[in-house]
């Protein structure tokens, strides 16, 4: 099932009949619609203001709590449980953007154009929790409904002329007009509550079937870096002889293994990167630490432009094969991260100040010293050595040097790779297949509230 083919409802259409009659709706997007229903601008149907309400707490103003951006953006329906955030407001501003049942709001700015005007339903009264900056506040008229019209903005065809509407380069935003006067067709009311609680069913059984795939994944995820740990430090033999490795949170390894400083490993000292200096853009490539992931590096969409002397950036220069440590975060689980540059790279791409890069010796294969890098043993000894300052935690270069690691011999380290490349290429594969399902369900989802809110189907009988 292709993301075009669920774009204009084709799937929910096969499921669900057409209504008995349609009408030219004089919207050229917006195409046929029920002869019954009727396109409407927002500002005929709701109330739109942008809220003013920012996130600093003054003296002498109400104490109040914020409905803000991330609130709307992950959650379809706001209630009382969301943890809202502390601040204050005028009594103008409470009696304005206070949240009541059935208010819609969405998100009016935004980095990305395609996160405008994403909405979200006040499922309840919330005294004394106000729409906060960066979203609108659409409260319906008294024969409109808000479940509707939420899901009315989530749809393709109603949500595009939004995003198509908002103005900006690098960050986004949408104005008022533009929000007042969008188009939606509106069945009455009756039909609005029925076509909402029909969608509110048939997305909660979409949303478990993802929960269900969400978590194999996680589970193969799991299972994958088991079965990379447990390589790397006890090998395949179940049935070698082991030996105490003396180190705690080793335990035993292989007795025919090696305990080994990583300093032994690597066939120069780890490198920092370079801090570019801030300024115009310039010619010398410099991927993000984005790029470090999953074990690979992956520069394609994480590389900016900066000015730097050719000189000053030619030791930083990557080449494949190149494995990189993440040796700054704000979060311990992530100081680190490691992964290894297996395609070209832009020609004199350098690596920020933030990595370490670190290359083999011959004693170790560079798959084996990432794998035995992201592997729970040494994970635990980063942590352990991680010092944090403002709120970053940092390992330096002889940390990295001084992390301990199993080495086997180089014969049996080639045929661990070889063994464990074939299982995690067979989880890998059956996870690719359940993202792509999960993609398969969301793409139903968007697809089914598009057809139901622009009349595409007929789901009146669907409502028990």
């Amino acid at each position: 099932m292709s993301g075009a083919k669920n774009a204009d409802g084709t799937e929910a259409r096969r499921r669900f009949k057409p209504y008995p009659s349609y009408k030219h709706s004089g919207v050229e997007w917006l195409g046929e619609i029920p002869a019954h229903w009727v396109p409407k601008r927002l500002k005929t149907i709701a109330a739109v203001q942008l809220s003013n309400v920012d996130k600093k707490s003054l003296d002498g103003q109400e104490p109040v709590r914020l409905c803000n951006y991330t609130d709307v953006y992950y959650h379809e329906r706001i209630t009382a449980v969301l943890d809202f955030m502390a601040a204050t407001a005028t009594p103008e501003q409470v009696r304005k953007f206070t949240l009541c049942e059935s208010d819609v709001l969405i998100t009016k700015d935004s980095e990305s154009w395609t996160d405008i005007a994403v909405p979200a339903v006040v499922a309840e009264d919330l005294p004394g929790v106000l729409c906060g900056y960066h979203l609108a506040h659409i409260r319906p008229k008294r024969t409109y409904h808000g479940p509707f019209l939420a899901r009315a903005f989530s749809a393709v065809g109603p949500r595009d002329q939004f995003q198509v509407a908002a103005n900006g380069i690098t960050r986004f935003g949408l104005g008022g007009d533009a929000i007042a006067t969008g188009v939606f067709a509106i069945p009455p009311e009756p039909e609005q509550r029925a076509i909402a609680a029909f969608l509110d069913r048939e997305t909660a059984r979409i949303d478990v079937l993802v929960v269900k795939k969400e978590r194999l994944i996680n589970l193969l995820q799991e299972r994958r870096a088991a079965l990379v740990t447990r390589a790397v430090t006890k090998g395949l033999d179940a049935n070698v002889p082991m030996k105490d490795s003396g180190v705690e949170w080793l335990g035993e390894i292989p007795a025919h293994w090696e305990l080994k400083r990583l300093r032994h490993a690597l066939s120069a000292r780890p490198r920092n990167g370079i801090s570019p200096p801030i300024g115009p853009v310039g010619n010398v490539p410099t991927f993000s630490t984005a790029a470090v992931n999953d074990g690979e590096v992956l520069i394609d969409e994480n590389v900016k432009y900066t000015m730097l002397e050719q000189r000053e950036a030619q030791p930083y220069i990557v080449a494949i094969g190149d494995i990189f440590l993440l040796r700054g975060s704000g979060s311990r689980k992530v100081v680190g991260r490691v992964g290894i540059l297996k395609k070209e790279p832009p020609m004199g791409c350098i690596y920020p100040d933030i990595l370490i890069r670190v290359r083999p010796s011959r004693l170790v294969t560079p798959w084996f010293l990432v794998n035995s890098l992201n592997s729970a043993a040494v994970r635990f000894q980063i942590e352990l050595l991680a010092q944090t300052a403002s709120g970053i935690w940092k390992i330096s270069g002889e940390d990295v040097r001084n992390l301990v690691m199993a080495v086997p011999p180089h014969d049996e380290m080639l045929q661990i790779q070889g063994e464990v490349s074939r299982h995690v290429a067979k989880l890998d594969a059956l996870a690719a297949k359940v993202c792509d399902a999960i993609e398969r369900l969301k793409e139903l989802r968007t697809a089914l509230i598009s057809a139901a809110v622009t009349g595409k189907i007929d789901v009146r009988e669907e409502v028990a």
